[in-house]
């Protein structure tokens, strides 16, 4: 008895640190499988391979990063822009909108904490400026009010 008992007790542990590891490791994938992360030349080349990437993206931006959900709208960009201003179809944010909301979606390339530099709106997305460097993130809310908008 003693034996059986000495095996179980052994098994459990065994099982124990086994579920330690793998379960960090299962929610690790299971949250992430369902992003995708893309890197291009080129803004035209961005929107050439990929539907979902926004239309104002400049086609000379360069160094394009590109990151969404493939179950909702959340999306990240990060591209080089050659005269440093923002894309012809963006407008500045006024004062009265208030703070933009933060990504839902992060990235290593997409820097934390960019809501607070938002200087625009393109379309959807937010903007923000460093640079020559423009990064831009639409929620999953703002990808659900555009395609209510553009349904109606």
């Amino acid at each position: 008895m003693r034996g059986v008992l000495i095996g179980v007790v052994g098994a459990v542990a065994v099982l124990g640190v086994a579920a330690a590891v793998a379960v960090p490791e299962a929610k690790e994938w299971y949250e992430g499988r369902h992003e995708q992360t893309s890197a291009y030349a080129t803004g035209k080349e961005a929107k050439e391979e990929r539907e979902s990437v926004p239309r104002w993206l400049p086609d000379d931006a360069a160094s394009v990063e590109y990151a969404m959900k493939t179950t909702g709208g959340e999306r990240i960009l990060k591209a080089t822009l050659s005269d440093g201003g923002l894309p012809a179809r963006c407008e500045p944010l006024d004062g009265g909108s208030g703070p933009a909301p933060a990504p839902e979606i992060s990235a290593s390339w997409f820097p934390s904490g960019v809501a607070s530099s938002a200087k625009g709106r393109c379309g959807s997305y937010y903007v923000s400026l460093e640079n020559h460097t423009l990064y831009a993130w639409q929620t999953n809310d703002d990808w659900v009010e555009g395609n209510r908008r553009s349904t109606q």
